[in-house]
């Protein structure tokens, strides 16, 4: 018997799953980067800041449109991580980590906004903001926007996407 991988989809479900391990993964490399947003803004290097979150936000952009599992962070685990691990114990849903995306892509893509506008404090602000949603998903495995997704689903605001993956 084979090893579950990203692209089983399990037989109750014709929806796009994802290894748990994966959007963890990618949430620990965006930690890194937005602290050294917030970093660069505080002091002073407030051009660069502004480029690197607008990188960011462009990456979001890619996991929010094109799914979590097209997203350049899967590919890595995918190459160079899961290998190296065992399977997970199962798959979870790809919508709620792709809400989440939209969510950073939001709170990142506000503050570029805001900061090409010359309000300079916004890049850091925007950037610590979302640094504490990926800090919480890389080390606590707590995905603030798969909680507010599935609010949002329980409230009937958003229903399931069967191509968010």
């Amino acid at each position: 018997m084979s090893a579950p991988t990203e692209q089983t989809v399990p037989a109750d479900a014709a929806r796009p799953t994802v290894d748990p391990r994966s959007p963890r993964f990618g949430a620990a490399i965006t930690a890194v980067l937005l602290l050294i947003v917030v970093f660069l803004g505080v002091a002073g290097a407030g051009i660069a800041a502004l480029v690197l979150l607008a990188a960011i936000a462009a990456l979001f952009a890619w996991g929010a449109f094109a799914g979590v599992r097209r997203h350049p962070y899967g590919a890595l685990f995918r190459r160079f991580i899961r290998p190296r691990l065992a399977p997970p114990a199962e798959l979870e849903d790809a919508a709620p980590p792709t809400f989440a995306q939209l969510v950073g892509f939001i709170v990142t893509a506000i503050g570029v906004l805001v900061g090409l506008l010359g309000i300079a404090p916004a890049v850091p602000i925007a950037a610590a903001v979302a640094f504490i949603a990926a800090f919480l998903n890389a080390v606590f495995d707590y995905c603030l926007g798969c909680q507010i997704y599935l609010l949002l689903m329980r409230s009937g605001l958003v229903g399931r996407s069967p191509s968010a993956g």
